[in-house]
């Protein structure tokens, strides 16, 4: 269902701290502490001796330290105490996972620790980067998380799900570009002299109250393999120069996410929204923070919605329109980097035709 030699958000650096975090990770419970030096560390949320959950214990020094019977283990799982005798059992272990904590999350490699490459980290720098601001949250969600995936790459979406903040009639009239390759998929739609949706529109009129009549908006999908999607939104007055690279007369926003499968039918979702205008305006920082998580909420409600319901229908065949193209993209993307894991060959190109042609639905649906 998912690659396992991948990174995945596992929570927000400043939801890891001394006391122990449980988090379940593509099917494993793991528990996150930042030992005496502020690292975070990952470890097997069970204990060696009566595999307890160590989440209920406490941190000592560098040490977790079950709260059954105070058997202690490093940062690199090892057991450190044992009640009641001196000598340890050499067998006396937990996993440790790679960590890696960049762009204000905190990341684990759940599969063989061998293949842990930081430079493999998906590419959310504009969550940290000083010409960019902006706030998230974590939501967890009771669906796959390919349903979330296939529900960023398909923004048209919004004008039926999301009428009141981000509608337009052109998603649907203009057709995207869609890129791919080994670990992206990109897509990219331009509406051109329209009028601004409610969110952007508010954003424009802030930046530039003078403003009037219509602009030219993008949409900029990027996915990057295992489960990360950079949103690049925006709109500009109309002629301004936009499509040819001059935004400065519009505003620019990003919608970061990215999804971590939970178990089979739950994931957690990562998001934020950072701009790259009016840096110093806590007021609408929160304001946006609070405007997206409203949208969010609304795709949260259909995602698990449409989970029950593929629940209740397994036999049910899906078939793909022309809005589907990068989730179809994606989801051949995910599947390839499984099959390599699992030993098996890559999907031949002729499958992607046939899902495509709608005579049957990709592997993975």
């Amino acid at each position: 269902m998912y690659p396992l030699n991948a990174w995945y958000a596992a929570a927000w650096d400043a939801e890891v701290g001394r006391a122990p975090l449980a988090r379940t990770i593509c099917e494993r419970p793991l528990v996150l502490y930042r030992a005496a030096d502020g690292r975070a560390v990952a470890l097997a949320d069970a204990c060696w001796h009566r595999l307890v959950p160590l989440s209920m214990g406490r941190v000592d020094g560098d040490d977790l330290v079950c709260g059954y019977h105070g058997l202690g283990f490093g940062r690199d799982g090892r057991c450190t105490r044992m009640p009641a005798q001196e000598t340890l059992n050499p067998s006396a272990a937990v996993r440790s996972y790679p960590v890696v904590e960049r762009h204000r999350f905190v990341w684990i490699w759940p599969g063989d620790p061998s293949l842990a490459d930081p430079a493999l980290v998906p590419d959310l720098h504009w969550n940290d980067d000083p010409e960019w601001t902006g706030d998230g949250e974590t939501i967890h969600l009771d669906c796959d998380y390919r349903l979330v995936l296939d529900n960023l790459m398909d923004l048209t979406h919004e004008q039926f799900l999301h009428a009141g903040s981000l509608a337009s009639q052109e998603l649907s009239d203009c057709e995207p570009e869609v890129e791919h390759g080994d670990r992206h998929v990109t897509l990219t739609r331009w509406m051109l002299g329209i009028d601004a949706p409610p969110f952007l529109g508010m954003q424009l009129a802030r930046k530039d109250p003078g403003h009037t009549g219509p602009v030219d908006r993008w949409q900029v999908i990027r996915f990057e393999a295992p489960a990360t999607i950079a949103i690049d939104v925006g709109v500009a007055p109309k002629g301004s120069g936009a499509p040819e690279g001059d935004r400065s007369a519009g505003i620019n926003g990003y919608v970061l996410n990215t999804v971590t499968p939970s178990a089979a039918g739950a994931c957690h979702y990562f998001w934020a929204f950072v701009r790259n205008y009016h840096l110093g305006d806590q007021g609408l920082t929160t304001l946006l923070r609070n405007s997206v998580s409203r949208v969010f909420r609304e795709d949260t409600a259909m995602l698990n919605a449409q989970q029950r319901a593929i629940e209740a229908n397994p036999d049910h065949e899906f078939y793909n329109l022309n809005i589907d193209a990068g989730g179809m993209w994606v989801r051949r993307v995910i599947d390839a980097q499984v099959a390599v894991e699992q030993g098996r060959e890559r999907a031949h190109p002729s499958e992607l035709t046939a899902v495509a042609a709608g005579t049957r639905r990709p592997s993975g649906c």
